[in-house]
């Protein structure tokens, strides 16, 4: 996955004068029994290497460390608290601010991130600065065009549609056996309260028997596309 990396020096970084930085951030938590802790983040971090290629963007090294605290339950899950996470967002967009780029744009790779949203509207209480990506409607549009059999609710953790991804950025880091580690959990009203444990004993909660690397391209190109009005919003 070291591809997904940026590899620009100071001297790249200077002559594309960039305006824009795109932070992707991820986790670090168990995904069943055959994906990598590292799914969420490799998955950000493609997305957010997508659009920083596709729009001219200064793309940053991911965030791994995030609000996994409902997947205790599993081995090699590890969790920062939201403010923890809060902090060091704001830091990093204070140090941008200081070398001359005023906007920021959060590419997040796991759902379970719900203070990014208030992140993104306290930052832009008096100009337009940061912008969260992507949005449910963002992710739902990628399943529509790549032909996905799942929505997001019945496919929510390494399902159909991470291992799709998964399959178009680097197939080897799936162990065999996710074709059949479908698990169907549809009714969580609880699982603020309960973790994941409650609902899935295999950690997965959806269809990876679904995936295939073309679904994932599709999923990305659709996610770039969407992407052009979350920028024009964020620089208009």
């Amino acid at each position: 996955m070291d591809h997904l990396l940026p590899g620009a020096t100071s001297a790249d970084v200077r002559a594309q004068n960039p305006t824009v930085a795109v932070l992707p951030i991820g986790s670090f938590e168990q995904h069943g029994e055959f994906h990598p802790l590292i799914t969420d983040t490799a998955i950000a971090c493609a997305i957010a290497q997508r659009i920083a290629i596709d729009y001219g963007l200064f793309l940053l090294p991911p965030v791994t460390f995030s609000c996994s605290h409902e997947h205790a339950g599993f081995p090699g899950s590890v969790s920062i608290r939201a403010t923890t996470l809060a902090l060091v967002i704001s830091d990093i967009q204070e140090s941008l601010k200081a070398s001359g780029i005023r906007h920021l744009v959060l590419v997040n790779g796991h759902g379970g991130n719900y203070v990014l949203q208030n992140v993104v509207q306290e930052a832009n209480t008096t100009e337009r600065r940061m912008t969260l990506f992507p949005l449910p409607l963002d992710w739902n549009h990628a399943r529509t065009k790549a032909k996905m059999e799942t929505n997001a609710h019945e496919d929510m953790h390494a399902g159909e549609l991470e291992t799709s991804i998964l399959l178009h950025i680097s197939p080897d880091s799936l162990r065999p056996g996710y074709q059949t580690a479908d698990w169907r959990a549809d009714d969580r009203k609880f699982l603020l309260v309960k973790g994941m444990t409650d609902y899935t004993t295999s950690g997965v909660i959806g269809f990876p028997s679904l995936g295939t690397p073309e679904k994932g391209k599709i999923a990305l190109e659709s996610l770039s596309e969407s992407f052009k009005s979350h920028l024009q919003a964020l620089t208009e």
